[in-house]
């Protein structure tokens, strides 16, 4: 339910968009994985692997093609992946977050190379709350455990790069950040103190995407050479 009307308000925007930009509109999937990792949760590294895909729309906001907007509807699986003991990591866990996402990104393309690099935000709402395992040292190290729900929505910030491999096809590497808590307030304790961190979801998508129509526009400075003679 929650996905059909994602679905439906993001045809509502292509409508809306004015008649003469309908043309310049290109469906795509994408498919990959997430590599992510929970900010304040006393680990390091992008160690948790989960699938990411989505459906979207790519829309050209000028006639030379340089500037344009991506907006998808997708899944992710994100969390918390550590199973190894030592100086570092104090305790083994293993968190699966899985999200509906809903990325906007405006682009710019290098007029030269054919990269796309883009910026916007990405709104998440979690559909299942934490599963996994935890285990820990209760003489050294003991995370709150009483209460792992997680809130339900994300919201964050995000960079992307896409570069073209052939015709249709492009390699996609975005990075997001959360810009508001996912948890708050998880207490640690230790034998010599005790503190509390919000987490933050931190995430890195690899992804392979096909974009139906798509077709590589003359440059404008071509245009303009043909106008003249």
């Amino acid at each position: 339910m929650k996905m059909r009307k994602t679905i439906t308000i993001i045809a509502l925007l292509l409508i809306l968009l004015p008649a003469g930009q309908a043309q310049s509109i290109n469906a795509f999937v994408a498919a990959g994985t997430a590599l992510s990792q929970v900010e304040g949760d006393e680990l390091k590294g992008f160690d948790h692997w989960g699938l990411a895909g989505s459906v979207g729309a790519f829309i050209n906001l000028d006639q030379r093609d340089m500037w344009g907007a991506s907006i998808e509807a997708g899944y992710s699986c994100r969390g918390i992946y550590n199973i190894k003991f030592n100086s570092k990591n104090y305790y083994n866990i293993i968190l699966n977050l899985h999200y509906a996402d809903i990325p906007v990104t405006v682009f710019f393309k290098d007029p030269f190379g054919g990269l796309r690099i883009g910026a916007g935000l990405v709104y998440s709402r979690l559909i299942a709350q934490p599963e996994g395992s935890i285990a820990f040292n209760p003489d050294y190290f003991i995370p709150d455990t009483s209460n792992m729900k997680f809130l339900k929505n994300d919201f964050a910030a995000a960079a992307e790069m896409r570069i073209k491999i052939w015709k249709g096809l492009q390699f996609s590497l975005r990075y997001q950040y959360s810009l508001l808590p996912v948890k708050k307030d998880v207490t640690y304790r230790t034998k010599d103190r005790e503190w509390k961190n919000n987490f933050y979801n931190s995430a890195v998508q690899v992804r392979l995407l096909w974009q139906f129509g798509y077709d590589d526009k003359p440059s404008y400075s071509k245009n303009r050479r043909h106008r003249r003679r």
